[in-house]
């Protein structure tokens, strides 16, 4: 495989940080190498890696280079066949986006990922606020730049959105719940679980097969919402983080 295909410079993150950041998201421990020269060579200060939890090979590699686990992510996936569209239960009403709702919508993930665990708030050489921050930046992208997302959900109560749910299709079968955010203040209000089943509606309505999501480790709350709606958990990532300084 191409060296490019590998490991790529961050444009956003670089800009974000004020650190030439790059990312690989196929690093093992037979490329770890090259990988580490291409960052030398292009004078990285941050590199963010992922590997799956089942490469215990590569994570003692990456061990051995001083990378640090900054985060897991767990994968679950939903399939469809069969599927029947469901009806939510909650006090919030769940519709598209519309293009003067952009503003609340980051509103919502600013709230909502002030004090996220993720792996940029996990490391504790970038700044906590700038770290939120590309998470806000991402739910303006999804709601803004055709591509990012193909579908944004909001929830709405007394005409003010409290949440939304970022949907994309990574092929003509698979769907992927790629981001979402709920205001601390409308929590517990069963929003999340609409999203799911408004997601999963979506996706079968674009001739979906299967739909995806990711989450946090110790999010228990998402994943105890999934598979009670009949998600299975799959896969999982570590995230590292190395320093060249």
């Amino acid at each position: 495989m191409n060296l490019s295909e590998l490991v790529k410079i961050s444009t956003l993150d670089t800009q974000r940080f004020g650190v030439i950041t790059a990312k690989s998201d196929l690093i093992d421990e037979h490329n770890i190498t090259s990988i580490i020269d291409f960052c030398l060579n292009s004078q990285v200060k941050l590199l963010i890696a992922r590997c799956s939890v089942a490469q215990i090979s590569t994570v003692h590699a990456m061990e051995r280079q001083n990378f640090l686990l900054m985060d897991t992510l767990v994968y679950l996936k939903k399939d469809l066949t069969g599927y029947t569209a469901s009806e939510y239960q909650s006090p919030a009403i769940i519709r598209l986006l519309k293009p003067d709702d952009t503003p609340q919508v980051v509103q919502v993930a600013q709230d909502a990922f002030t004090s996220y665990y993720g792996h940029y708030h996990a490391d504790p050489r970038l700044d906590r606020q700038k770290a939120a921050e590309v998470y806000t930046s991402w739910a303006e992208r999804c709601c803004t730049e055709p591509g990012v997302a193909n579908c944004v959900l909001v929830a709405e109560i007394e005409g003010n959105i409290v949440g939304f749910r970022a949907v994309r299709m990574n092929s003509p079968r698979q769907g992927e719940f790629i981001l979402a955010g709920v205001k601390p203040s409308a929590r517990h209000m069963g929003i999340y679980r609409a999203f799911v089943i408004e997601g999963v509606n979506w996706c079968q309505a674009q001739g979906a097969c299967e739909v995806i999501n990711s989450t946090h480790l110790l999010n228990n709350a998402v994943q105890k919402t999934c598979t009670q709606l009949g998600f299975e958990p799959y896969q999982a990532f570590h995230t590292f983080h190395k320093w060249f300084t």
